[in-house]
């Protein structure tokens, strides 16, 4: 059983250099990166992220039934990702029209795609439907007529596949902003609303929509793996339960995605293979307890496919010591606008001077944001080299998740860069925004 990237904080391909002066990813130094696309950065780890995604494929290999594997874009997405993500043979989980044109528009298999999210609009779905998305995830009855409606007036002849998102009430040791399975959720039926949901499926709408499985998410950065046990036993429960009610055998089980990564040394979440063996066994065992076919097994992850492959580099800029209180802020160039989740959630990350490499780190430091608010800081207790100076390039690992596309023009800053880097080559994913794209949609009053 190998390592799994989750339970790493680096890529897979960092190396320091062998004068201790620079560090490098995917061969490719980052100074020099900083020097050809500028900073803030964002990077990506090909190796890492590609590993990965196999080894999802491959910890789930073992299931009797068909499994699909479907990169969370809310996570991260470009057309890049897209192509990447194609080649791998992964699915696609999009939340928004936007998601889903990125996909459409990068030529991804849009059978491989399932529409998600808690208040699609009747143009998302007319799009979505419309260009033959694989699934959409029911989340609400107001959606499910929605869809009955977009369905007839498309006049394709055909009905949309759908999963049912429900709320399983399991609960799991995670931060509340990211508990999505619990039944105090904007996501998805209560168990108290299933059989009236079920009821309309099969006899209002069943002319526009088939309903082929249930869809449950219980959270995300998530380090048990119990969870996940519980939540199998309790959606084929629901998949017997329907069958004896309503004489219909759904064949597809999405059980969402969450599994934690490590952002410090003391993290310690299960590694893909640690999640995938007793899950797998007790799909098997309690299906066949209860007599039912093995489902098509569906997987979300997101986090833990790409986090780890992505580091973010700064330029840092004034240092301020405040003697009373024996504190000194280093600030970099970027911040808040490109990495939102530490001010929005009390996210914590590993970093480092990346010039200074192997310096000792005795410096107690406090790493800001150059964004006009005071709770702009990315790391509030940081070790830093004695000799941190204006100009060092500061790396922050772990950020390929959530600080791309959770990114804001938020003090009218432009975007990052998005590179992907390889075997010593780097290629541009993302184009760093420029002054004239913030105004591009701008206009002036009459």
């Amino acid at each position: 059983m190998s390592p799994s990237p989750n339970t790493q904080i680096k890529p897979l391909s960092f190396e320091v250099s062998a004068d201790a002066k620079d560090v490098s990813i995917g061969g490719v130094s980052v100074a020099s990166l900083a020097k050809s696309y500028g900073t803030p950065l964002y990077v990506l780890d090909k190796l890492t992220l590609t590993t990965m995604m196999r080894a999802y494929k491959d910890a789930f290999s073992t299931y009797p039934a068909p499994v699909n594997v479907l990169f969370a874009g809310k996570a991260n997405l470009s057309m890049g990702l897209c192509s990447l993500i194609a080649r791998e043979g992964l699915g696609l989980d999009v939340v928004s029209g936007g998601e889903f044109y990125t996909a459409l528009r990068a030529g991804f298999p849009l059978e491989r795609v399932v529409f998600n999210g808690n208040n699609k609009t009747r143009q998302e779905l007319e799009l979505a439907i419309g260009q033959g998305v694989g699934k959409i995830s029911i989340d609400n009855f107001y959606e499910m007529a929605l869809i009955h409606d977009v369905v007839q007036s498309l006049g394709q002849g055909k009905k949309v596949q759908a999963i049912l998102r429900i709320t399983p009430g399991i609960e799991c040791h995670t931060h509340d902003y990211i508990k999505t399975g619990h039944i105090d959720s904007k996501f998805g039926f209560p168990l108290s609303q299933l059989n009236e949901a079920l009821t309309q499926l099969t006899q209002q709408y069943a002319d526009t929509i088939e309903l082929v499985g249930l869809h449950a998410h219980i959270g995300s950065q998530i380090f048990e793996i119990r969870p996940y046990l519980d939540l199998a036993e309790v959606m084929l429960n629901l998949f017997q339960t329907i069958r004896a009610e309503f004489g219909l055998t759904l064949t597809h089980l999405n059980l969402g995605g969450g599994l934690g990564i490590s952002y410090q040394g003391e993290d310690d979440p299960p590694s893909v293979d640690a999640l995938a063996e007793p899950l797998i066994a007790k799909l098997i065992s309690y299906a066949k307890e209860i007599d039912y076919p093995l489902p098509t097994l569906i997987l979300e992850p997101g986090r833990s496919l790409v986090a780890t492959s992505g580091v973010t580099l700064y330029q840092v800029g004034s240092i301020k010591s405040i003697t009373e209180i024996n504190k000194t802020y280093v600030a970099i160039d970027g911040g808040m606008g490109d990495n939102i989740r530490p001010a929005l959630y009390g996210a914590v990350y590993s970093a480092m001077v990346a010039n200074k490499p192997n310096e000792p780190c005795t410096r107690k430091v406090t790493i800001a944001g150059k964004y006009c608010e005071s709770g702009d800081i990315l790391i509030r207790e940081f070790m830093a080299p004695e000799s941190i100076a204006p100009g060092d390039l500061f790396l922050v690992f772990g950020t390929g998740a959530y600080n791309y596309a959770m990114a804001s023009n938020y003090n009218r800053m432009p975007k990052p860069a998005m590179i992907l880097v390889d075997q010593g080559k780097a290629e541009v994913l993302i184009k760093a925004e420029t002054f004239d794209d913030l105004i591009a949609q701008d206009l002036q009053p009459a």
